[in-house]
């Protein structure tokens, strides 16, 4: 099947592009490394007038330190993750578990996280994180928390005009460990389910645990309640249990092929009690 025709925009500059875009408005696509929206282009899932390739905007890919965090530009690929990121562990993990080769050579991480697939890696990743998103349009600049980024399937808070440029994961407080836990049925699939489990220690105690969730919900969902009953908590075999609970039960998973409701929710709570002591393992600089 061939996408509907369309108009093509290669920009040298982002402020080239943010030109576009206040031009063409609702009309316009952002198009980053192609690996969402070129499937949906051929499928005619979407039929955009203008389709704005900002694959070769210079400044939008790096890998930098910020502020004791990190700053990833909205074009840095999967693979640049696996390989530039491991000042948070849970980056690398996330990265080598999408996809295939392919996908992740020429797939991009803001491309991914606009794309607001349910089904992708990178926002459960980043709301476990506590990530911002930087967005810019001719009209300034903003920056997003990643837990009111995501509006719906496929959705998210980015007006038309906006392009996200930069995604910045803060410092940990303490010692800090994550882990990236995916349930596929077989290699490259999108997830059954998958969990992402970020934790900080303070003095023993978890000072801040991070929980998001793939696969099980109209959006990247972040375990809320989980998070709060693991602050302040000696992270011991009852509170982990409890928390992977209260993860399991924030879920809002469908049946469909992958497996029942019942059956996802299950995985969401043995991931997030693995991810858990995997993560909390890893703060203390033990074997995970």
């Amino acid at each position: 099947m061939f996408s509907a025709q369309f108009a093509y925009e290669r920009p040298a500059s982002l402020e080239e592009a943010l030109e576009v875009l206040a031009e063409h408005g609702d009309e316009a696509k952002v198009m980053s490394g192609g690996q969402s929206l070129i499937p949906l282009l051929k499928l005619r899932l979407a039929s955009p007038g203008v389709v704005v390739d900002i694959g070769r905007v210079p400044g939008l890919a790096g890998i930098v330190p910020w502020d004791g965090g990190l700053a990833i530009g909205a074009r840095a690929r999967h693979v640049d993750m696996e390989r530039g990121a491991s000042r948070f562990g849970i980056l690398p993990e996330a990265a080598r578990q999408i996809s295939d080769p392919l996908i992740r050579n020429a797939g991009t991480v803001g491309g991914s996280i606009c794309h607001a697939d349910p089904s992708g890696d990178w926002g459960a990743v980043m709301l476990a994180l506590n990530a911002e998103f930087v967005v810019r349009s001719r009209r300034g600049e903003r920056t997003i928390p990643a837990a009111t980024f995501f509006d719906g399937p496929f959705t998210t808070v980015l007006e038309a005009d906006e392009i996200l440029t930069e995604i910045r994961v803060p410092a940990p407080a303490g010692r800090s460990g994550g882990a990236y836990l995916k349930l596929e049925r077989k290699v490259g699939d999108f997830a059954t389910a998958a969990v992402a489990v970020q934790v900080e220690l303070a003095n023993g105690h978890v000072g801040r645990a991070g929980i998001g969730l793939t696969s099980v919900g109209p959006t990247n969902l972040r375990a809320t309640r989980a998070e709060e009953a693991l602050a302040g908590a000696i992270p011991d075999d009852a509170v982990i249990d409890e928390a992977a609970r209260l993860a399991a039960a924030a879920c809002e998973p469908r049946t469909d092929v992958r497996g029942s409701a019942d059956y996802k929710r299950d995985v969401v709570r043995v991931f997030v009690k693995r991810g858990l002591r995997s993560a909390i393992a890893r703060a203390r600089g033990e074997a995970a």
